[in-house]
């Protein structure tokens, strides 16, 4: 018999308080996702004869533009009591731990007191469990809902007398897949509901704990991965990332922290993670630049580039989130995904733009001389009682890649008019006008 659980995301009001208390409201909370969140939740879903239970542990990611990526989730956690893992399917534990106490064929898959769990991988044929093995990622919640959450079961022993369903887990941790969450004790919720029979009847687990976990960049404590560039088409200059962006080239040139491209070493193929990038004066491994290309009678044009200066790294099923008051207007994408995403608090509007599935959906490293980027233009309606291109209207209030904030410009380097010019005329009035100038030099002729 096959069970699927279903559930309705609700954080218990105890998680949200803990939460809020472990860390300050400006950095915990995200009026751009007031809801998100990566929820743990233990379901017991029935006692074994041998002094245990059988448990299903479900991570779920309720961050709607925040996904994990590579190398993936660790999730770990201390027993209460003298628990063990006697066996577990669709995840491993990375250190056994001391069994010597237990003898014979059969041996506990961890000792551990505080084991750590890491996810299968996707091509894994054996032990899996429903809804395992994806390689520890994660996708955010409003690309792709159906690969945001994954699960793995374990069979649980020496849970001791007193208490049949045993105790919940201490100090849940969670790494996704690096530091920067906060997540709040499993404490007793609404009982998870499975289905079987296709769906006919409705059995609720023996017990459910819950846990939220928040992401803080200032617990993360990292250097920020991207910045943001601007132009527009009524001004030659172009507004570059800030210097030092995500860091500073130190004094001595041939300091391996950075490369150039003509020193750029052989390829091993070896495609990792490990981050070498070019030198450049933001330092920045990502680039997102934001063109304001046409002005028309009732719409207007952007061209958005998210440019990659690793050597080393591609970024697979990225995402570029945009907060500008025009995205309050309808918009069309034309070479990534877009959606409108909600928000609380703002009157700007919020898109979250991705790739197309075997198309760009991997932004790929740099090579030499050639820098790895993706790019789309970007038709935004007109709000005749808004608009307006002055003050650096026409361009964003924030940026976000893979749900790390980007180093915006100093507003006031943002591309403004011309000198001498109180506004901008749409482009068509250019056209107008040099139609007027031939016709009147047709009457002179």
């Amino acid at each position: 018999m096959v069970l699927n659980v279903h559930r309705v995301y609700s954080p218990t009001l105890n998680s949200i308080i803990l939460l809020l208390a472990l860390c300050t409201l400006s950095d915990c909370y995200d009026p751009l996702d007031p809801n998100g969140n990566i929820s743990v939740t233990f379901d017991i879903l029935e006692r074994t004869t041998d002094n245990g239970y059988l448990a299903r542990v479900t991570l779920e990611n309720y961050y709607q533009y925040r996904h994990v990526e590579k190398p993936g989730w660790k999730l770990g956690w201390t027993w209460a009591n003298n628990e063990v893992i006697w066996s577990m399917s669709g995840a491993i534990a990375t250190d056994r731990g001391n069994c010597s106490s237990y003898s014979g064929s059969q041996m506990p898959h961890s000792c551990k007191k505080d084991p750590t769990i890491v996810d299968l991988s996707l091509d894994v044929s054996q032990n899996r469990s429903e809804h395992c093995c994806r390689g520890g990622l994660l996708s955010a919640w409003s690309i792709d809902p159906f690969n945001a959450f994954s699960s793995f079961e374990l069979e649980v022993r020496n849970v001791g007398d007193n208490n049949p369903l045993g105790q919940a887990p201490n100090n849940l941790t969670l790494m996704a897949p690096g530091p920067g969450y906060t997540c709040s004790p499993l404490l007793d919720t609404d009982l998870s509901v499975s289905s079987d029979f296709g769906g006919l009847r409705q059995v609720p687990v023996l017990r459910t704990w819950k846990s939220t976990c928040a992401y803080s960049s200032f617990i993360a404590n990292t250097i920020p991965v991207c910045c943001v560039s601007l132009s527009s088409f009524y001004n030659p200059a172009i507004t570059s990332c800030r210097n030092c962006s995500c860091g500073c080239r130190e004094a001595d040139k041939s300091t391996a922290s950075c490369i150039r491209p003509s020193s750029l070493p052989r390829s091993n193929g070896d495609n990792t993670i490990d981050e070498i990038i070019e030198c450049t004066d933001h330092m920045c491994p990502v680039r997102v630049h934001w063109h304001f290309k046409n002005n028309y009678m009732n719409q207007w044009r952007v061209k958005l580039t998210v440019s990659n200066y690793n050597y080393n790294r591609n970024y697979s099923n990225w995402n570029v989130l945009v907060q500008h008051p025009g995205f309050t207007q309808k918009a069309r994408t034309y070479s990534f995904n877009s959606t409108r995403l909600p928000t609380l608090g703002l009157q700007d509007g919020v898109s979250l733009f991705w790739g197309i599935d075997y198309y760009n959906n991997e932004l790929v490293h740099s090579d030499k001389g050639v820098v790895g980027l993706v790019t789309t233009e970007i038709l935004l309606d007109k709000d005749p009682n808004s608009f307006t291109v002055s003050n650096g209207w026409a361009f964003p209030r924030r940026i976000y890649f893979n749900g790390e904030n980007c180093e915006m410009p100093l507003p006031d380097t943002f591309p403004m008019l011309p000198n001498g010019s109180s506004s901008l005329r749409a482009t068509y009035c250019g056209f107008s006008l040099l139609f007027i100038l031939l016709f009147l030099a047709l009457l002179l002729l």
